[in-house]
């Protein structure tokens, strides 16, 4: 079926783990085997190359933005079942967390998140963003941002819309990506989460 093949494209796309794919670009180390440990921008930042942090970024994000908006074009254009996008979103953020092309070693979701927000819809994606950027910059902690972040998209998404396939997609992302979080969680309430610019933790504190 064209809903399945498209599915499994969406995972394929996510499987691309930017940081890891950038750093080999720039001849840095493997982002699974410094720092954090996760393979994010965050995380490549931490080797001084902001151009490479950026283009983690852009590429994290864009390829769940790229397949949403794929999506919702051959949804149209073949007059598919409205879940296939929502299934297209899963399928993208399950790639990035488990890629098929990096061992299952992912990220945590964070831009790939947001792109995929961003191409259900703006000011959804801007105000999640927005959120991430507000508690990042009082608090200086990734982690902190992302897990506000997260709780944000939800409910931001049923204030815009209504209760659909799309928002238990949105619902799902945000529960794996708090799931993902889970050590983050256990050092903010142990009060040891380190802040940016802190310096580097251990590859073990994912």
């Amino acid at each position: 079926m064209i809903e399945i093949a498209i599915a499994i494209c969406a995972y394929l796309i996510g499987s691309l783990s930017f940081a890891v794919i950038v750093s080999r670009i720039f001849g840095l180390p493997d982002p699974r085997n410094y720092g954090s440990g996760n393979p994010g921008a965050t995380n490549v930042l931490r080797t001084g190359k902001r151009a490479a942090a950026a283009l983690t970024l852009i590429g994290d994000a864009g390829k769940g933005w790229l397949c949403l908006v794929l999506a919702q074009a051959m949804g149209k254009h073949f007059d598919l079942y409205s879940g296939v996008v929502a299934a297209v979103a899963l399928a993208a953020f399950a790639g990035h967390l488990w890629p098929l092309f990096f061992r299952f070693q992912g990220g945590k979701g964070v831009a790939t998140a947001a792109g995929i927000l961003l191409a259900i819809h703006p000011w959804l994606g801007f105000g999640t963003i927005a959120t991430w950027v507000l508690i990042f910059v009082f608090f200086r902690i990734s982690s902190l941002a992302a897990l506000i972040a997260a709780l944000f998209a939800p409910f931001a998404y049923l204030l815009l819309f209504k209760i659909d396939l799309m928002a238990i997609a949105v619902i799902f992302i945000a529960a794996l990506l708090i799931w993902r979080h889970r050590a983050n969680i256990g050092r903010l309430f142990a009060g040891t989460e380190g802040r940016f610019g802190g310096g580097a933790q251990p590859p073990n504190g994912r």
